[in-house]
């Protein structure tokens, strides 16, 4: 791919070059476009590589569309991980999912900043709604790595699961995604209970909070 790009370079230092710059592979994979231009690589390099990632995440994808989500963990920690593991500033992604527990779309719903991105509970909601969605994995990135949860994550999910259950939407979990690891609420006794929690979510609707990778809870 780099050297169709850029015949004339020596595609063995270049790659070295990539990985020494940005720690892997999969680094490399989900560098944003104006760390690859400072890397050395041309346009159509970089569009290469953009494709490539693309390609991936869509097998992956496609495979999550196929059978339950609940039964297919670990595919599932795969594609979190290369959508946004190596991202530079905190993602929070929704997987809306249908009875059967198949996905019916993986969205973006907030891009932040290197240590928090916000969350407005009803428009998770509406969301959820417009796709007819029975449940929901709600996922974000940790970028410094470290796949702790803070308070503010916690509350998030809090006020999520309150609002949906009043509308009988589950929230199976919240993932929290890492370098090299990742944290699951519902794994760490942090999700709380749908029902007993619906009669509570009238004002959870309209709240905006915000995930912030600060202040973690162990």
């Amino acid at each position: 791919m780099l050297f169709t790009s850029n015949p004339h370079a020596d595609v063995e230092s270049l790659v070295g070059e990539l990985l020494d710059r940005f720690g892997s592979l999969a680094e490399v994979m989900s560098a944003e476009t104006d760390a690859l231009a400072a890397a050395g690589l041309s346009l159509p390099a970089i569009a290469g590589v953009k494709f490539v990632r693309e390609v991936a995440l869509r097998f992956m994808r496609a495979e999550l569309h196929a059978r339950p989500v609940i039964g297919s963990w670990d595919k599932l920690i795969e594609y979190c991980n290369a959508q946004i593991a190596y991202s530079s500033v905190e993602q929070f992604h929704i997987l809306f999912l249908d009875r059967k527990n198949a996905l019916i779309k993986d969205e973006r719903q907030q891009r932040g900043t290197v240590d928090h991105t916000p969350v407005y509970t009803r428009e998770v909601i509406k969301r959820a709604l417009e796709l007819g969605a029975s449940a929901l994995i709600l996922v974000h990135n940790h970028p410094s790595g470290d796949p702790s949860p803070s308070a503010a994550d916690i509350t998030v999910t809090q006020d999520i699961i309150k609002a949906a259950a009043s509308l009988q939407i589950l929230v199976h979990d919240h993932l929290i995604i890492g370098r090299g690891g990742h944290v699951s609420l519902r794994d760490r006794g942090l999700i709380l209970s749908e029902v007993k929690d619906a009669g509570s979510s009238t004002s959870a609707s309209s709240r905006h909070t915000s995930l912030n990778e600060h202040t973690s809870i162990d």
